[in-house]
This record gives structure tokens, sequence and C-alpha cells, in this order.
């Protein structure tokens, strides 16, 4: 058996980047590149980015992002995380970011160009690092722009003591400690899903490399988790700012609402924080894009958007160029809709709720029918299929799903056609009481917007796995949030499937792991419809989304200075 991958190296040092090695406290160096504002060297704010996409790639395309920020006036660094690329010491998956990004912060306080203040942007892992800095408490850390991302990121799915739920293991859990953490050097690969034990593929891979996982052998076969946050949590440390941007089709989603709740409660935190609710997907393609993966050109074109609303945020609460009022709370894109709206609080006033039943014949309808029942099998044999070829980047193919109503494994109720356009604004959750004939299930709940054609776009989704499946279970799941336009003519769609692969490990009907199962057994689920347990949607309905705006206001003073601030 052989492996195809791709392995990726460092990327030269770019010609504008100073190189430094950064020394942590425990003797590691990490690789950090300097970016100053052009003709300066005179001391002022810093934005720091710590990823381990490497920091000169074409992934992660820093050196235009940090062009685009030293334009506007900022110095800007860049550093590989331990253990990646350019930088000394063990790639491990989250537990060291808090400490190192404490001491890269402190190392930048202390430059000459550097006036003491510090923020940090960045997606996912690198949203990630900027919560474990945080939580260090580092005094010059003065805001943070996090996005796509949470503290919870890629955490291994465990069940709360007591409960018969959790979190449906994602693939990636497993794939990314053998693709982007793997070693300094980034594997791109796929597993052949065609063959069980899935789990053959992984072990074939670290021997074809010649080296093994830290993070795989720490969470496979029987997990370890390490703390993340060694000094508590980032909600536990001082409230700094932070612009906590979302995307509608983010997958990772669900871990940036936890935080959004978790910060619900805190009060310092939540007079901190701000929204910005994007119609994207992980890797920022937007709803509506038509085209292919982006090229250079494109990556340079998409950067005001991409970048403004972080630096217009640090103007305020790193340079004091301007008063924390200017920035609306909420603003949020209505998807199918320009500009964005403004809100004081998520969901925005006025958005009323709407219970959607499901009935036997099929039909989602606004009363509960009497009781009755749904079922399906689930074939472990014969999975429902992953819609998007990458589910990091969703709306890059905006696939048209309405093949999977066809089969048999996937139980559908829909709802009338709008008569007029109807804006869903808020959370969406569905509450099911399910059993299944195996001693662990999988519940999948796909919420869609029909169109009179038939296509079928998904617009939410939920799922949860439940254990001791043959007793019934009242579940309630999380959808996450949408701020989505229903256009006239166009319907509701609600799916109960029991696997979305190879996106989600799927149940092999047995107790044993989806990972290492060979003999597998189909098992048939079966929902409660009607009366007060039966299956509803409950989302919320916003009669005015109000006006649109502009993402940034229109600016009143320049920041492309190269000193102190504004």
């Amino acid at each position: 058996m052989s492996i195809d991958y791709e392995r990726i190296d460092a990327a030269p040092i770019p010609p504008a980047a100073r190189s430094f090695r950064v020394r942590m406290r425990d003797g590691v160096h990490l690789a950090t590149d300097v970016y100053l504002p052009e003709g300066t060297d005179a001391p002022g704010p810093t934005i720091l980015i710590r990823l381990p996409y490497d920091k000169a790639g074409d992934y992660a395309f820093i050196p235009l992002v940090a062009e685009y920020m030293t334009g506007r006036g900022y110095r800007v660094v860049a550093q590989d995380v331990r253990g990646k690329f350019r930088s000394e010491g063990q790639a491990l998956l989250f537990v060291n970011e808090a400490d190192d990004g404490y001491d890269t912060i402190e190392w930048v306080s202390r430059q000459s160009w550097s006036d003491g203040a510090v923020a940090m942007w960045g997606d996912s892992y690198y949203g990630y690092t900027q919560w474990a800095a945080a939580a260090s408490a580092h005094p010059a850390l003065k805001a943070i722009a996090p996005r796509v991302t949470g503290t919870r990121l890629g955490e291994f799915p465990t069940a709360e003591p007591g409960s018969r739920q959790r979190d449906v293991e994602m693939a990636i859990i497993l794939l990314y400690p053998l693709t982007h953490f793997h070693s300094q050097e980034t594997y791109l690969w796929e597993p052949d899903w065609s063959e069980r034990p899935y789990v053959r593929d992984l072990e074939e891979f670290q021997r074809e490399v010649g080296t093994r996982s830290a993070s795989f052998d720490l969470w496979y076969p029987h997990p370890v988790i390490l703390p993340r946050f060694r000094d508590g949590s980032p909600f536990d440390a001082p409230a700094v700012p932070v612009l906590n941007t979302i995307g509608w089709w983010d997958n990772c989603a669900p871990w940036s609402w936890h935080d959004h709740e978790t910060i619900a409660r805190r009060p310092a935190w939540r007079q901190n924080e701000f929204l910005l609710l994007e119609s994207i997907d992980h890797e920022n393609y937007p709803f509506g894009y038509r085209g292919g993966e982006r090229t250079l050109e494109e990556t340079r074109e998409m950067l005001p958007a991409y970048l403004d609303p972080a630096l217009e945020f640090f103007d305020v609460f790193v340079r004091g160029a301007g008063a924390p009022e200017s920035i609306p709370r909420v603003r949020w894109n209505l998807a199918g809709t320009e500009g964005y709206r403004h809100s004081a609080v998520w969901p925005p006033a006025g958005a009323a709720p709407r219970t959607l039943w499901a009935h036997g014949d099929g039909r989602l309808a606004t009363a509960a029918s009497e009781p009755s029942e749904a079922r399906w099998r689930h074939d472990p044999d014969d999975l429902v299929p992953s819609s998007a070829p990458d589910p990091f980047s969703f709306l890059l193919t905006s696939p048209d799903e309405r093949a999977l109503a066809e089969r048999p494994d996937v139980v559908g109720f829909v709802g009338d056609a709008t008569a007029t356009d109807t804006d869903l604004a808020g959370p969406v959750s569905v509450t099911a009481t399910v059993v299944s004939t195996g001693p662990r299930t999988d519940l999948f709940a796909r919420l869609y917007d029909v169109a009179p054609d038939g296509a079928l776009f998904r617009i939410a989704r939920g799922q949860t796995t439940i254990e001791r499946a043959e007793e019934p279970l009242t579940v309630t799941l999380d959808l996450g949030h949408v701020g989505y336009r229903l256009r006239a003519g166009h319907r509701l769609r609600l799916h109960l499937q029991s696997s979305d692969f190879p996106e989600f490990v799927p149940q092999p009907g047995t107790h044993e792991s989806g990972w290492t199962a060979v003999e597998v057994r189909p098992t048939e689920q079966t929902v409660l419809l009607g009366g007060p347990d039966g299956l509803r949607v409950d989302l919320l309905v916003l009669d005015d989304p109000g006006p649109s705006h502009p993402l940034i206001a229109e600016r009143t003073t320049t920041t492309k200075e190269t000193g102190h601030g504004a």
C-alpha cells in the first residue's frame, strides 16, 4: 500500500520581512518575520499573527496581509508556531500557545519599533492563538480579532458526565494532526475511504513518512486531553476588546457560537465583545460565489473586505483613534442581500419565534399533527455522502443537494411556499425523540432552502451522537445561527439522516469505533412525529431587518501614518 501525499515545506522569507528567532521561556526559538511601514523605524502599534500554516506561504498569504496592514501604519509580526516550518520545538496542537503567545508579546513590546501596544488577528488556528494569548493576560495585548475559530476549536468530542450525548466526530479531528500538525512540514493527503478499517491509512501514512504525530498519538486510540490553557480559561483573564467574526457557513462556527454564549455570561467580556456575522464559509468564500479557487490577484482584491473591519477596530481600541461607540455591537449580513445590518444585540430585536412541526405526510406546518412515526435505515456500507468536496469551502461549490432527498436513508419534511420574502435571523434548533436498534446512533439535521425548480441549498445544520440509543431520548440539536432571506416562492425543507460521510466518522452499528470497525451492522432509527414530543424546528423570523449599511463606515480620519497614532 502506498499513500499519495503532497509535502509543503517552508517558503522563502519575503524580501520585505526582517527575520528573527525569538526565544521562548524554555529556550525554544520561534521563527518570526517583522514588517514595518515603509520608510520608518519609529515606534507604533503592532499586529501579531501566530499561525501553523507557514508565515511566508501562499495558503495564508501573510505577506499580502502584512503589506496591507503596514500600509495602514501598523507594524506586523508573523510567527510560525512551535514545531512548524522554520520554528523549533515539537508540533503539538493547542497546548503551547498561551505561554508562547505571552513570550512573543513580551518580545514585541520591548522592540524599538513598538510603542508597547499589541493587537492580534487571524483565522482558524491563528484565531485560536489569539484566545490563548488572551488567557496569558499579557498587559500589552490591547485587542484581538479572531475569525472563524473558537477556544474549543478542534476539540475531541466527549460526553459530559451523565449525558448520553456528545458531538459527532469530524474526520478532520484525527486527520489534522497528520496533515497540518504532523511535523514541521504540511502534508496534504486523503485516506482511502472505500476500505475499512479507516484508521489503517492513518497508520500507513505515518509509516511511509517515517515519523509519528505527537498529537495523533495523544488522541488515538485512547484520548489523552491535555489542558489548553494551563493558567485558566481566556474568559477568566482580564477582558480585552474582541471583534468576533463568525461565518454562517463555517463548519467551525459551533465553536465560535460556544464562545459567544460563554462571553454572554461574563459581564466584563460581554462589554468588550463585538460581533461581525458574515455570509462566508471557513475559507472566506462568500454566499453566491461563482468561480474557482482564488488566484493571487483575486486574493489581493478581497483584502479590504477581509481586513478593514479588524483595522477599523484596532484604530479605535489600540490607537485610540475614535470612540468605541463608533463600532456597531453587531454587524450582520442577511444572506441574499447587500450590505450589513446593525443591531445592539444578537438575535436582533424584533425577531419573533416560529415553530414548524413535522407531519407524517412529509409536511412542515405551524400546527402539530396527530402522533405518528418516521423511520430510516442506516447502512454503514451505503452512507449518505457529504455534499461538498471540502467542508471548509462549502460556498466554493454551493452544492445542490436535491439528490439526497431521493435516498431511502434520508427522511424529509417540506414547508409551504412563502408568499413574500421571509428573513430568518437567529438560532435554529431541531427537537426530536429518537430511538435506534443499534447501541449508538448519530442524528444529523439539515435545513434547506428549496427553490421553485427543486434545487436544495443548505442553510443550517446540526448533529449529535446518542449513546445507549436503544432507549428513547429527546434531544435538541443546535443548528447554529442564520441570517438568511428565504425568497418568495421558496420553501424550507428539513432532512434527518444518520451519516454525512466522509466529513463525519460514521457509526458502524456496533459498539466499536468508526475508525477501527471492519464488521458493520445496519440499524433502524425511529423519530416521533406529532404531539408535544413530536419532531419540530424552532427558528426566528424578522419582519423588518432594518436598513443596510456598508461594511465599514466612511472614514473621517486617515490612519496611514508612520508614527505613534492617528
